[in-house]
């Protein structure tokens, strides 16, 4: 079997998938955001993704991810592809990610915010980009300083600092559920909290959860992005 007939199999399952999922839960299609995880596979298989139909890409390496996005637009010329920075971000990779990424979901520290408004703005004055990114706080639900997250407690204080940023938009909320944990119990506490922080900012209106092997219980839950990498384009090579 061809790469591409592999990928477009996994990519017509998945596309099933999360449509009966918005069915289930009595929401459109066009409120969940398909956004196929590419780390660690070649720009091949994004390419073959774009010509599948997908137009928005979740990387987690900022290196990686630049090279990814340069090659892309090279092949395709396209402006309407988005990519979203889904790892963890380092404050010194800032100026390069605000460059590219359409969403920044992996925000929790007030540092790394100022350092990305800075970033923005930069890109903006340098004609890189047209509009603020979008930023989504990620948010810890077992409070593992390890996995990365803002507390429930400062919350609301990193979604002020954020919507205060005169580069930035404040656009949701972002978690994975802790190992072990029941999926459904974790996203309803997300969505719990997202909840309140529509209460001071309206806008905050994107929820990135769920991921290939619990993608349904999170659209159930409001999800608006499910990340979803093996079950598309399989494990991961060793890298």
């Amino acid at each position: 079997m061809s790469r591409e007939t592999e990928l477009a199999s996994a990519f017509e399952r998945l596309e099933s998938r999360v449509a009966a999922a918005c069915s289930s839960a009595g929401r459109r299609r066009d409120e969940v955001v398909l956004l196929p995880v590419t780390k660690f596979f070649p720009v091949s298989d994004v390419e073959v993704l774009y010509r599948l139909g997908a137009r928005e890409f979740g990387e987690s390496r900022e290196q990686e991810a630049t090279a990814k996005v340069a090659a892309l637009a090279s092949a395709t010329d396209d402006h309407t592809v988005r990519w979203h920075m889904i790892g963890r971000l380092q404050r010194n990779k800032a100026r390069a990610v605000a460059g590219w990424a359409y969403a920044i979901h992996s925000v929790d520290n007030a540092k790394l915010v100022r350092a990305l408004d800075k970033a923005s703005g930069a890109a903006l004055a340098a004609g890189e980009r047209a509009v603020a990114p979008g930023v989504l706080l990620q948010v810890s639900l077992d409070d593992d300083p390890d996995r990365g997250g803002v507390s429930a407690a400062e919350l609301m204080e990193l979604a002020d600092q954020v919507a205060n940023a005169e580069h930035l938009q404040l656009t949701g909320l972002m978690a994975i559920p802790p190992v072990g944990a029941e999926p459904a119990r974790s996203f309803a506490t997300l969505q719990e909290l997202q909840s309140r922080v529509l209460q001071s900012h309206p806008g905050a209106t994107q929820l990135s959860a769920g991921m290939s092997g619990d993608l349904e219980i999170a659209i159930e839950h409001g999800s608006t992005c499910v990340r979803v990498g093996t079950a598309l384009l399989g494990t991961r090579p060793i890298n």
